[in-house]
C-alpha cells in the first residue's frame, strides 16, 4: 500500500497519496498550534517526529537545512531551553526562532 504516514498527538494517521496534499496542509495547520507543554506530554518518538517535521518546514521557509551534526544538536538544545522557559509557547514558534538565532551557522539550501 502506497501511503504517507504521519505521527501526531499520539495517533497514527495513514494518508493515501491522492489526499496527501490536502491532508498534509491540515496536518500542518494542526501541528503549528501544539504548545511545548502538549508536546512534552506526547510519547518521545511522536514528539521527536513532530519536532523534526516542524523544523524541516521552518528551515525550508528560511532557505536553510538542519544538519545531523553538532549544529542540529545546538538547535535542539535551543528548542529545549525555549520550551523550558515558555511551556505555553507554540512548539513551531520556538523551533523557528531557534533556526533564526542560528541561521548564519546553518547550510543554505
Amino acid at each position: 500500500m502506497n501511503a504517507r504516514i504521519f505521527l501526531a498527538a499520539g495517533a497514527l494517521f495513514i494518508i493515501p497519496p491522492a489526499a496527501h496534499a490536502q491532508n498534509a496542509s491540515n496536518f500542518f495547520e494542526k501541528a503549528v498550534y501544539i504548545t511545548c507543554k502538549e508536546a512534552q506530554a506526547m510519547e518521545s518518538g511522536v514528539r521527536r517526529t513532530l519536532a523534526v517535521y516542524l523544523a524541516e518546514h521552518a528551515a525550508r521557509y528560511r532557505g536553510v537545512t538542519v544538519p545531523d551534526d553538532e549544529r542540529g544538536a545546538q538547535l535542539a538544545f535551543l528548542v529545549r531551553g525555549g520550551c523550558t522557559l515558555a511551556p505555553d509557547a507554540y512548539l513551531f514558534t520556538v523551533i523557528d526562532r531557534a533556526i533564526l538565532a542560528e541561521i548564519v551557522k546553518l547550510p543554505k539550501r
